[in-house]
């Protein structure tokens, strides 16, 4: 089987969750390679999403790790059918960079998101006119064309909000969010009125952090924790700069950032007063005009 050079998002988590079974089984690389009468190299190109794998041997490598639960094996030989199937959003693949479609197919098959915002709304909960005036800030000489393909990207990524299964979204959100007037008093309106409805969805909870909270120092910027239906898959955060974007898999690294989420959660304002306090927040942007 040729090398991959280019593996999908599916690909490497479905990759790193097989070496992690493996490890979890007490397992060797010669041992995995034993039951599919193949060489170690192969299982250690199939772990480093380098080689895709034939569903007769995921399954012969899932008996030898002793997974027996019917909806895990489903859902990993769901990952490697659609391994190298890309989503909506490959057709919007030259306005795209390659970290942002892999975000948007890891949120793609979340089931929960956990989102610490420090300067903007979360873009599943953006309006359009809100978004627009973001891709004009972020990327200055965009062209009509590049900002109305960015802002249709965003509008249907919300569609994880309303599926069958909906994502169930928790953010946290600075107070500071709140009162930047991005794209000006009415689309701000627009938008915290927006965020007052979908806060009151059954899958969407949104707090805010005060400004005076102690934990502000302790973020750096936006971060979103993403976790998967199958508790055999790894969480993945997600940190996101102007500069750069990371992903970081290692379990104690994302036991730290999923600490620092708990932290915000219990510093931000209840539900329900949140919700208060964004549609104060609104009124003062009619108060003002």
């Amino acid at each position: 089987m040729p090398v991959n050079r280019n593996p999908t998002v599916r690909q490497r988590r479905l990759a790193r969750t097989l070496k992690e079974l493996r490890v979890a089984a007490r397992m060797t690389m010669v041992q995995a390679a034993r039951q599919l009468d193949c060489a170690e190299s192969k299982i250690s190109r199939i772990e480093a999403a380098q080689s895709g794998i034939r569903l007769v041997d995921l399954r012969l490598l899932l008996d030898l790790y002793g997974v027996t639960d019917h909806a895990v094996r489903s859902r990993l030989e769901e990952l490697s059918r659609e391994g190298r199937l890309r989503g909506w959003w490959d057709r919007y693949s030259d306005a795209l960079s390659p970290l942002y479609a892999d975000y948007i197919s890891l949120e793609a098959d979340a089931s929960d998101a956990y989102s610490v915002e420090t300067f903007l709304v979360p873009g599943l909960l953006q309006t359009e006119d809100y978004t627009r005036a973001v891709v004009r800030a972020q990327i200055e000489d965009a062209s009509v064309e590049q900002v109305e393909q960015l802002t249709k990207v965003r509008l249907e990524r919300r569609s994880v909000l309303t599926r069958e299964s909906p994502l169930r979204l928790w953010v946290v959100l600075s107070e500071s969010v709140l009162k930047h007037q991005i794209g000006g008093r009415a689309v701000m309106r627009e938008q915290l009125d927006y965020l007052v409805a979908m806060a009151g969805r059954p899958n969407i909870n949104i707090q805010v952090l005060p400004e005076e909270s102690d934990v502000h120092a302790a973020l750096f910027g936006p971060l979103v924790i993403l976790s998967f239906p199958e508790s055999t898959e790894t969480d993945v955060v997600y940190v996101d700069s102007l500069l750069s974007t990371l992903y970081i898999e290692e379990p104690g690294e994302v036991f730290k950032y999923s600490s620092l989420f708990r932290r915000g959660l219990a510093e931000s304002l209840p539900r329900k007063e949140s919700i208060a306090f964004i549609e104060r927040i609104a009124k003062g942007n009619d108060s003002d005009e």
